[in-house]
């Protein structure tokens, strides 16, 4: 299933908007995530209801605050509140349907993951699923206690192959 596109936005400024999401995107592409966050907060400036710019704000504030080489699922608490508070702000705006919330609900879950509230992680992550998402698929079949015990074994195994044994 894919995951279906944001519905139209009826503002004076959409194509403003999606300019500045645009170089915003690029900017973080280019690892200027300082810029990306500026970019994304002009275009939430000019279309307030965009639920994408929002999502992109909270993406590019999750990883502004990531040392080079850290983990995904690290980021310092106030970035990480930043970013929470755009994520349900970009699903309150997109009605919890389209790209936007696909995308919000898998951020939002890996919050909640972070915070250690598996049952938040995985409502989010299903939300996410039922969108279209396929990372999201993967996370909950790996939260699942049953599959988590058959991908321990099977790393077992294939350990002790690697070994010789």
């Amino acid at each position: 299933m894919a995951t279906a596109h944001d519905p139209p936005i009826s503002h004076s400024h959409i194509d403003e908007c999606r300019r500045l999401e645009q170089e915003g995107i690029l900017a973080a592409e280019k690892k200027e995530l300082q810029r990306a966050i500026e970019l994304f907060t002009k275009a939430i400036e000019v279309c307030p209801i965009a639920p994408s710019a929002y999502n992109n704000r909270a993406q590019a504030l999750q990883l502004s605050g990531r040392p080079e080489g850290e983990a995904f699922d690290y980021c310092p608490p106030n970035l990480t509140a930043e970013a929470f508070a755009d994520l349900e702000e970009s699903i309150r705006l997109s009605g919890g349907k389209g790209r936007s919330a696909c995308q919000a609900f898998t951020q939002r879950a890996m919050i909640y993951r972070l915070r250690d509230d598996k049952e938040a992680a995985k409502a989010d992550f299903s939300s996410a699923a039922a969108l279209g998402s396929p990372f999201a698929r993967m996370q909950l079949a790996m939260m699942n206690p049953y599959a988590a015990m058959c991908n321990a074994a099977l790393a077992k195994v294939m350990g002790d192959l690697k070994g010789g044994q």
